[in-house]
């Protein structure tokens, strides 16, 4: 099993990651709270990993926290919920705002993240109620190629996020200014979808 990487950021498409690791390239998909703060591509990065094994597949997926990594496995244990919807999760809300909104059974914010549904997000909240808290209570952090123009980046982002074409295109309409990096819009534009 692979738990930690820590090497050179190779590429950053979100959420695709390459990191080259002694001559080896991992590729990894990482929540966008992970791509946020992740440096520009030839600096050096540690993540924590999740490595999934399917039968028809294997993946693996790259964390800056080791609390997004635990909530990623977390709510892969709620009836219904995998690996797309988990990441869906951390790139709609924060550690402590997902647990606040189970805390608070708030099922309409829930249902603003891209594949929950209103029985999901009923679900999520009975079934993860009692547990976030002490899951989720860890330490804050470990210390290429795609498109240029952000807007565009911004746009695939949502796109592998799960929301549909209008939904991306007016999110971005309302969130990008001239001057914003594509990780800048992503986060206006998930903030917003969350209202």
């Amino acid at each position: 099993m692979i738990g930690r990487l820590k090497g050179i950021l190779a590429a950053k498409q979100p959420p695709w990651l390459l990191v080259d690791v002694g001559g080896v390239g991992y590729e990894l998909q990482a929540p966008m709270s992970t791509v946020f703060d992740l440096p520009e591509t030839g600096h050096e990065v540690v993540l924590f990993t999740h490595y999934a094994v399917k039968e028809d597949s294997v993946a693996l997926y790259g964390f800056l926290r080791e609390n997004e990594r635990t909530l990623f496995r977390t709510v892969q244990k709620v009836t219904g919920i995998g690996a797309k919807i988990a990441l869906a999760v951390l790139s709609g809300a924060s550690v402590d705002e997902f647990a606040r909104l189970v805390h608070g059974g708030d099922i309409a914010a829930l249902t603003r993240i891209p594949g929950i549904g209103k029985k999901t997000a009923e679900r999520i909240v009975v079934e993860l109620r009692d547990r976030v808290d002490g899951a989720l209570a860890m330490p804050a952090a470990v210390g290429g190629p795609g498109p240029r123009d952000p807007l565009a980046e911004a746009t695939i982002a949502l796109q592998q996020l799960g929301y549909k074409p209008v939904e991306v295109a007016r999110l971005v309409k309302e969130s990008a200014q001239p001057d914003d990096t594509a990780e800048a819009i992503i986060r206006k534009a998930l903030t917003l979808a969350l209202r």
